[in-house]
């Protein structure tokens, strides 16, 4: 997804053991049960003393231990809605037993919610009038389905990660660019690793900033508020949303594989033409192309403006896990439960407020834009080639407890707004001499917005 060359301004070193490069081969321990004593899921939470106190005033600020408070929290609810929580904030509660998911898992998931997404709204426009609003939960279950397909199975899948079988993985992978029109499978997963898993990861030959930088006009310098606003506006621009739709199929076309043109030409064109002798045009429009369009590259540019923070002005030393893992950290969705010992009255308000909150807010945040495993992205960029990717957040968690193996302490934000003023700071602060747009010598249009999905 390399945008274009850019003044000579990374590190000279090349990375020559794990150490030094910010992608570690070696997967960490298979995801176990963390061998912790905290009390049962759903049990009541354990009071928090003096000394656990004063060791969290002691730890930086934003990084982890085992037991998160936010997510802690929640330990009050019924048991039987703390797994459907974990999966929800991408936090488990410490000591909470794993569940085994596989790949096969995540790629029916995803195929599933794609189709029967397709079909709710198609249900809603057939019918019309009142049926009509069955169109909203069908975009998000297709626009969902859709996510999930990039962001982690066209994601391990270029990282030969999928189901390990070289051959099997770009199958897929190819499905899945004629079927999203993305970048080509063969382009991404050349350069996603050699642009944004390598020394070149957040400077001006990643995409990410790129994308920052061009897509999105953002610079150091600027307010949050101002980025802010920039980036809803294009949000809602039809300018931006057809330079990114053209741009989208440019980067697909250019130089893909036979088979994807292939599956392309069948889905869009013996698909378009079936729908304009049949009379359905309007309805594949609607059905289709509203949530792979506007709304999936609504998605993508809020997930961009998270995925990774801007190394602060000054750092000399770019190389190490230390560096590389500073740039990353995990977004958990949702916030603290109301507390114990209120007066009736008043916790029923809270409480009453709190589920309005992760009901309307939290959960379409994790559902339609932080999807999948991008909730805890910081643990792939510790171990991309890990097996344990489709386990990911009680991987993560189980990294976590065991110490994070050499790697720095993990970080976290708390809710969207919170992970994207972090990531805005961090480019109002960069230095502006190094992330200057006019020192990227030149931009391919075609590819420029492929840096979104990353």
């Amino acid at each position: 997804m390399r945008p274009g060359n850019t003044a000579s301004h990374s590190p000279t070193t090349r990375h020559t053991d794990s150490d030094d490069a910010p992608q570690t081969t070696t997967a960490p321990p298979s995801t176990t049960a963390p061998r912790t004593t905290t009390a049962p899921q759903g049990a009541t939470a354990p009071r928090t003393t003096a000394a656990a106190k004063a060791a969290a005033a002691a730890r930086p600020a934003g990084d982890e231990t085992a037991a998160d408070p936010v997510r802690e929290s929640m330990r009050r609810l019924p048991g039987p809605l703390q797994l459907p929580l974990t999966f929800l904030t991408g936090r488990p509660l410490a000591g909470q037993r794993p569940v085994a998911l596989s790949p096969g898992f995540h790629l029916a998931t995803a195929s599933l919610s794609v189709l029967a997404g397709a079909a709710v709204s198609a249900t809603g426009f057939v019918l019309g009038t009142w049926f009509l609003l069955l169109l909203l939960p069908g975009w998000a279950m297709t626009l969902h389905g859709q996510r999930n397909l990039r962001m982690m199975i066209y994601h391990q899948c270029s990282h030969r990660n999928m189901f390990g079988h070289r051959r099997l993985d770009t199958v897929i992978g190819n499905v899945i660019s004629a079927l999203l029109v993305i970048q080509n499978f063969e382009r991404y997963s050349r350069e996603h690793v050699a642009d944004h898993h390598a020394v070149h990861h957040m400077t001006l030959r990643d995409p990410t900033v790129q994308a920052f930088l061009i897509s999105l006009d953002l610079h150091p310098g600027m307010t949050r508020r101002r980025m802010w606003r920039r980036v809803l506006l294009k949000a809602v621009s039809p300018r931006f949303h057809l330079a990114f739709a053209i741009s989208r199929v440019r980067s697909f076309w250019h130089n893909s594989a036979a088979a994807e043109k292939a599956v392309a030409v069948a889905l869009y064109g013996g698909g378009g033409v079936a729908a304009v002798l049949l009379g359905a045009w309007p309805a594949v429009l609607v059905v289709w192309f509203v949530p792979v369009g506007v709304l999936y590259q609504i998605s993508n540019t809020l997930r961009l403006c998270v995925k990774h923070t801007f190394p602060a002005p000054g750092t000399t030393v770019r190389r190490g896990r230390e560096y590389f893992g500073s740039l990353t950290n995990a977004i958990f969705i949702g916030e603290a439960a109301p507390a114990p010992g209120l007066p009736a009255a008043t916790a029923a308000l809270r409480w009453l407020r709190w589920s309005g909150r992760m009901a309307l807010v939290h959960f379409p945040t994790r559902y339609l834009v932080l999807t999948g495993d991008t909730v805890v992205h910081d643990y792939h960029h510790r171990y991309p080639a890990s097996r344990q990717w489709h386990d990911y957040i009680f991987a993560r968690q189980q990294d976590l407890v065991d110490g994070h193996r050499n790697w720095p302490a993990y970080t976290a934000e708390w809710g969207l707004v919170a992970a994207i003023n972090r990531v805005f700071d961090s480019l109002s602060a960069a230095d502006p001499e190094e992330f200057d747009v006019a020192r990227i010598r030149s931009v391919s249009k075609r590819e420029l917005f492929a840096a979104f999905d990353d």
